[in-house]
């Protein structure tokens, strides 16, 4: 479980792509301070297992099925990442319930710089839409962030200048594909409440 505050923005080194998946090579400092082999890390929002623990940051294997349903697929030497630890069980939930699992992949559709903050607006899937709600959370690229407001193809939400200088998000323009995680709880509630309708009265 994350929060999707992310702790620090690292570096790709090296993506090597084998049979049916690849090993992601991170560059990083604050995340591998107190990890060890097997724990679990945020990238870009997708939950990931330490695999090995090189000086310079640590390496985690991606399966075939991460590489088609997240943007991680499309990283590249240099890329830059969203990095968090998972939750301690007596940690601040600074953001919001975050699993890690990618429920799709969004569109960055347009970045509208204001004066003292910017706009993004992202294409999300459709069948994602009736999970995202004005003033609700949205995870993107693992970063946990409030949707402003919704439309017939995604929504848009609001980048502080701290959030610009502490993500990756900084670096995403029109046209770049974003990992998109919505709210669990509102899954939960609608699960529950499909099955009860299906009860016999």
């Amino acid at each position: 479980m994350f929060t999707g505050i992310v702790e620090e923005v690292g570096t790709v080194r090296e993506v090597r792509v084998g049979a049916g998946g690849a090993t992601l090579d991170i560059a990083c400092a604050t995340v591998v301070a107190d990890a060890q082999i097997g724990d679990s890390i945020s990238v870009n929002g997708c939950c990931l297992t330490v695999t090995t623990l090189p000086s310079h940051g640590f390496t985690a294997d991606l399966m075939g099925e991460t590489l088609r349903r997240t943007s991680l697929g499309g990283l590249t030497t240099g890329s830059l990442v969203n990095l968090e630890r998972a939750l301690r069980a007596d940690g601040r939930l600074g953001g919001h319930l975050v699993q890690g699992h990618v429920d799709g992949v969004g569109t960055v559709r347009a970045v509208e710089p204001h004066e003292s903050w910017t706009v993004m607006r992202i294409t999300a899937p459709h069948a994602l839409h009736r999970y995202l709600v004005e003033k609700g959370s949205v995870t993107v690229d693992g970063t946990s962030l409030t949707v402003m407001e919704t439309d017939a193809e995604g929504f848009a939400v609001g980048l502080i200048p701290h959030t610009l200088s502490a993500t990756s998000l900084r670096d995403r323009v029109q046209g770049d594909a974003v990992n998109l995680e919505v709210d669990v709880i509102a899954k939960y509630v609608e699960r529950m409440l499909r099955e009860r309708s299906e009860e016999p009265s």
